[in-house]
């Protein structure tokens, strides 16, 4: 009789049995495996898709947060170089003959181009107080496509007509649907917005069809034609200007009006996708980490589950590498299933998170790669098998009467120690019991506290990543301080002419402090100066009244309290290399006035190269404010009305021909585009070890069936099991959240530092030390909270076996 030469082959020859042939009768022991536990194929395909879907996410943003600007700019097309000219001085047909210069690869156009400010109507009319936008850029364009500037239409359609216009995405408040009236296109025509765009190279703010623009101009204007280019050599600004030099040659001298390089796009594109990766590949690997872990603990404890039955199945014949090929096929069975669905889940998980993410990266569409939906599954069903394999193996080796009787009966001396202390404390016994069940088990109870531990560390990390960067906005809100604010040179009232010039700032300040309810007041202006050591103009800001109210968050120092001393941003103290307490020298009109460094601000704008002051630091300058830069914070009185108080003020300010508004607050695209994603990203963490806890306990209870049945047998009630179960993982639970959250927040602490490097600043201490006892405490017990919601619905189970069923069964 043969009895083969693999280990525990001899077990079927002693029970007189022959080997099992392979093929129809190992398929049916996969299939019956599958199907006798249901429960824990069905735990295995949900954790396989939540773990699949989350790598599939987490790897699809880490992609596409590598040069996002390049793969848009890339896939649209985009413009090299956006070029304006003068309709007056040069043809389209000679505009189109410059699409053959040397050096052109690519070229759109001409198109007809204007800017005009139109008025908004419905309801964000009224959240203005004045129904003009600012100016915007418009092109007539028939078609999105072309060999130039593919623009992507982000939510409705395009243009098909000419009472239609579409909306760059990123522009005025407007959505599809929204009515504006053009007052400067001759018959003053009402365009309907019919959908939103965005294009990769910011070429224009919205478009219309050809025809709109071509139509006769109104008096005193001309028309306008834009172009875009693709060029061979662009790749640094010397090229790009070269490129213009050569395309400005090719026409008429004075032509070209205006030409905007995309590497000012890319620059400040760049700067987003670069705060934007640190956090994303933080969670993102804490995902890919999960993901494999948690397969893992679940492909093991069902393989090694199993042994009692892989003796079962050897005393009928199966060979070892049967058994090992039966139970590797067993897994993987749930787990294709799972890797399938976890593509389909990820992708469209992917749809609203990506989108979130193009928000914030400033570009076209963002998509998972094609090959991320093969890699993942494909990793998963590897990992699934080669998890289930060591067990397989180990219990393939095992006699077969020896795995019948450890499959049976728990191993001697596994918590029993623990046990007996736990049971001479004054504690209800299911706590006890409950409390001693994970030492039983101490691999699978510590993969389990890593398991929740990586849940408690992404949900620690997102929430203080939420804290921070909402704490960042609240303080960059802070440079427009005030309930209302009043431009020297700002759109007119409703019904009155655009002002040839501003208004006298001294003018608007008397009536300003005239009107009742004025509690405090101060004024803004910009001046372009030189500083000394830097080449080119710096702005400065400059302050005339109290402004200490309206100070900047401070990064380190303090406001400025008088003439010569300044505050400047991060920015600014890196490119010049000097320090809080060190002296720069203005310079404009051959005059010098030297300030003093005395604090430094959380400032993005302009790359944090200004200075703010106060107006008198800079008197002896004799350089003037921009006009068009003068701007007046008002703070009311407590009680005044903000609404009451504008009508008031606007009524003293009409004749000046300026107009007063609320100052509310913007929320950064950005700031809740991280939100989303940290939110997201943090519950599949916490789903996946959920998941992770409901398998262990799944398969704890049913290996101490025959152990919890003789417990209710003896009086333990249904409640007294629940309780029992549940504490078994609260112990777990607790160990976990003290683990995880430390590890979350010190993952936070180093992330936010980076990010703000990338984007061209320090945060402030106190934004980034958001985590007071208020939070830690709550997280703390979230990895018990994690680990009870995974035990819940196997506690029920337990609870509701019948004692004497399960007794005969095992």
């Amino acid at each position: 009789m043969p009895t083969g030469s693999a280990p525990g082959s001899g077990d079927a020859a002693r029970v007189g049995r022959r080997p099992v042939r392979a093929g129809s009768a190992l398929g049916r022991v996969v299939r019956a495996g599958v199907g006798r536990r249901r429960v824990q194929t069905v735990v295995m395909v949900l954790t396989t898709m939540l773990a699949v879907a989350a790598s599939v996410l987490a790897l699809g943003l880490l992609v596409a947060s590598q040069a996002p600007f390049d793969h848009a700019f890339a896939r649209q097309r985009g413009a090299h170089l956006t070029a304006q000219f003068d309709g007056a001085k040069v043809t389209p047909a000679r505009l189109t003959a410059t699409a053959h210069l040397s050096g052109v690869t690519a070229a759109a156009g001409p198109f007809p181009v204007r800017s005009l400010r139109p008025r908004i109507q419905g309801a964000e009319a009224a959240m203005l107080p004045t129904d003009r936008l600012p100016p915007m850029t418009i092109v007539g364009r028939a078609d999105p496509g072309g060999p130039v500037d593919r623009v992507d239409v982000t939510a409705g359609r395009w243009v098909s007509g000419p009472g239609e216009i579409v909306l760059s995405d990123d522009g005025p408040r407007s959505g599809v649907g929204d009515r504006l009236d053009f007052p400067d296109l001759p018959g003053d025509p009402t365009l309907t917005v019919v959908g939103l765009a965005r294009s990769v190279g910011a070429s224009a703010e919205a478009w219309v069809s050809p025809a709109r623009l071509t139509a006769p101009n109104a008096p005193g204007t001309g028309a306008a034609y834009q172009m875009l280019y693709r060029f061979t050599d662009s790749a640094t600004d010397a090229q790009i200007t070269a490129d213009r030099a050569t395309v400005a040659a090719a026409v008429p001298p004075g032509s070209m009006t205006g030409a905007a390089s995309y590497l000012k796009v890319k620059l400040a594109a760049s700067r987003e996708s670069a705060t934007f990766v640190p956090f994303v590949a933080a969670f993102g690997v804490l995902g890919l980490c999960m993901s494999i872990l948690i397969i893992g603990t679940v492909v093991s404890g069902t393989v090694g589950a199993a042994t009692r039955r892989i003796g079962v199945l050897k005393s009928l014949g199966f060979t070892p590498a049967q058994v090992v090929r039966a139970y590797v096929a067993q897994a993987l069975l749930p787990a294709t299933a799972g890797s399938v669905l976890g593509v389909v889940l990820g992708g469209l998980l992917s749809v609203p998170v990506l989108a979130q993410a193009e928000s914030a990266y400033g570009t076209g569409a963002l998509t998972v790669a094609p090959w991320i939906d093969v890699a993942v599954p494909v990793a998963a069903l590897i990992a699934v098998a080669a998890t289930a394999l060591v067990p397989a193996l180990r219990a393939g080796r095992l006699r077969t009467v020896e795995a019948i009787a450890v499959g049976r009966t728990p191993r001697a001396g596994r918590g029993r120690t623990v046990q007996h202390l736990l049971g001479r404390l004054p504690l209800p016994r299911p706590v006890s019991l409950g409390l001693a069940m994970p030492f039983a088990r101490p691999a699978r109870s510590a993969t389990m506290v890593v398991a929740v531990a990586f849940g408690t560390i992404g949900v620690t990390f997102g929430i203080g990543l939420a804290l921070s960067l909402n704490a960042i906005e609240d303080g960059l809100d802070r440079r427009a301080p005030g309930a209302v604010e009043v431009h020297a040179f700002g759109p007119p009232a409703r019904g009155m002419p655009q002002p040839q010039k501003p208004a006298d700032p001294d003018a608007i300040a008397a009536r300003i402090s005239a009107q009742p309810g004025t509690r405090r007041f101060f004024r803004t202006g910009q001046v372009q100066v030189g500083v000394a050591g830097l080449a080119g103009a710096t702005t400065v800001i400059t302050y005339t009244g109290d402004s200490s109210w309206g100070s900047y968050q401070m990064v380190a120092g303090s406001w400025f309290s008088g003439p010569g001393q300044a505050v400047v941003p991060s920015g600014f103290l890196r490119a010049t290399g000097t320090r809080l307490g060190g002296t720069v020298t203005l310079t404009a009109n051959g005059r010098t006035a030297p300030v003093r460094i005395v604090g430094e601000a959380l400032d993005l704008r302009d790359e944090g190269m200004v200075i703010l002051t106060d107006a008198a630091s800079i008197a002896g300058l004799d350089a003037a404010a921009l006009p068009e830069s003068v701007t007046f914070a008002v703070d009311l009185r407590p009680g005044v009305g903000a609404h009451a108080y504008l009508d008031s003020l606007n009524a003293a300010l009409r004749p000046l021909g300026v107009t007063a508004r609320p100052n509310s607050g913007e929320v950064s695209g950005t700031v809740v585009a991280m939100d989303t994603l940290a939110a997201t990203l943090a519950l599949m963490l916490v789903a996946v070890a959920g998941l992770g806890v409901l398998n262990t306990v799944v398969l704890d209870t049913r290996e101490r069936v025959h152990d919890l049945c003789v417990l209710k047998a003896l009086g333990m009630s249904p409640r007294q099991t629940i309780s029992m179960v549940l504490t078994s993982v609260a112990g777990i639970g607790l160990v976990a959240g003290v683990l995880g959250v430390p590890l979350g927040v010190v993952l936070h602490d180093q992330v936010l530092p980076v990010m703000g490097r990338a984007a061209g600043t320090r945060f402030p201490p106190a934004d980034i030390a958001v985590y007071g006892a208020p939070v830690l405490i709550p997280l703390v017990l979230g990895g018990l909270v994690i680990a009870t919601a995974g035990a819940f619905v196997p506690a029920g189970w337990a609870a509701r076996t019948r004692t004497a069923t399960a007794l005969r069964t095992e």
